[in-house]
This record gives structure tokens, C-alpha cells and sequence, in this order.
């Protein structure tokens, strides 16, 4: 079971293995206080080209293993690299291309959850 920490942890883990391969303007939806939400957060972040989007998705996964001791339940989109969504349970992590993040404005279906955005590193 997650417990309040491992979640925390988990967060944490997570935005540090996106940023490792700069990945950009990274927005934290907590969903926590919105009743039958399928996860307790959502994190949002782009990458510039289908490689850098593959390479955050590769940085997370191999970042959250050693540091959290965590692996994904499932990746989708891999294969595209346009929009890769990566399951931790508690956390859903959505690593788009700009111009699909763009069209598909995830923070906008969700404005009702309580929106972090954690600044670029450069």
C-alpha cells in the first residue's frame, strides 16, 4: 500500500528524472481532493523531439528504480514518442512533445486540481 510519504517520494524522484534530461516546464496536478480521480497526481513535462521525450522516459524510469525502488506498472506511446504516459499507481507522468501537449491541454481538463509548475533548471 502507498503510504503518504512513498507517494511524496516518489513525486520527488520523479520531477528529479525528468529534469536530469531537461525536460521543461514540468506542472504538478494534485488530484488528491477531487472524489473517485483514478490517481493521486499527474506531472506534465515536454520534451523538444521524440528522442528527448524517450530519453526523460528512459531518465525516469532508470531514476525512480534506484532512488525510490520503484518500477512503472505501464508505459504507453513509446513507440511514437509524441506522448508517453508512464504509470506509477498513485502517479500518472505525461512527457509530451510541445505541440501535442499544446492540443491535448491536460492542465485545462484538470483546473479544478491544485496546479504546481516547478521551475526550469537553466
Amino acid at each position: 500500500m502507498q503510504t503518504k510519504e512513498n507517494t511524496e517520494l516518489l513525486l520527488q524522484k520523479i520531477i528529479e528524472g525528468i529534469q536530469e534530461k531537461k525536460g521543461k516546464n514540468i506542472v504538478v496536478a494534485d488530484l488528491t481532493a477531487i472524489p473517485g480521480c483514478i490517481c493521486s497526481y499527474f506531472v506534465i513535462c515536454e520534451g523538444n523531439s521524440p528522442n528527448q521525450v524517450s530519453a526523460i522516459t528512459d531518465s525516469i524510469k532508470e531514476y525512480v528504480k534506484e532512488n525510490a525502488y520503484v518500477k512503472p506498472i505501464a508505459i504507453d506511446g513509446e513507440k511514437n514518442a509524441q506522448w508517453i504516459a508512464m504509470d506509477y499507481g498513485d502517479i500518472i507522468v505525461h512527457i509530451f512533445l510541445p505541440e501535442i501537449r499544446a492540443h491535448y491541454q491536460l492542465e485545462s481538463l484538470w483546473n479544478d486540481a491544485k496546479l504546481t509548475q516547478i521551475p526550469n533548471l537553466d
